[in-house]
């Protein structure tokens, strides 16, 4: 998340509610299905940790360092 900018979309289905949470610099999108008795700052915590998990594993990995130490 290189400028932090995060859109969050609620949709009441039945009991539950499903938040997606997108990564506006990349385009990444999770889902998360919550009961409607959490407050929208609860269900937006948990889609963004989810966010967050998958941004940190789409991340490359650094590159070896190669080259003589001295």
């Amino acid at each position: 998340m290189s400028n932090g900018d995060v859109l969050f979309e609620f949709v009441q289905m039945g009991q539950q509610m499903r938040v997606a949470a997108i990564d506006e610099a990349t385009g990444i999108e999770v889902v998360v299905i919550t009961p409607l008795t959490a407050t929208k700052l609860q269900m937006q915590r948990v889609a963004m940790a989810k966010l967050q998990r998958k941004l940190e594993q789409d991340r490359p990995a650094p590159r070896p360092i190669s080259g003589k130490f001295a």
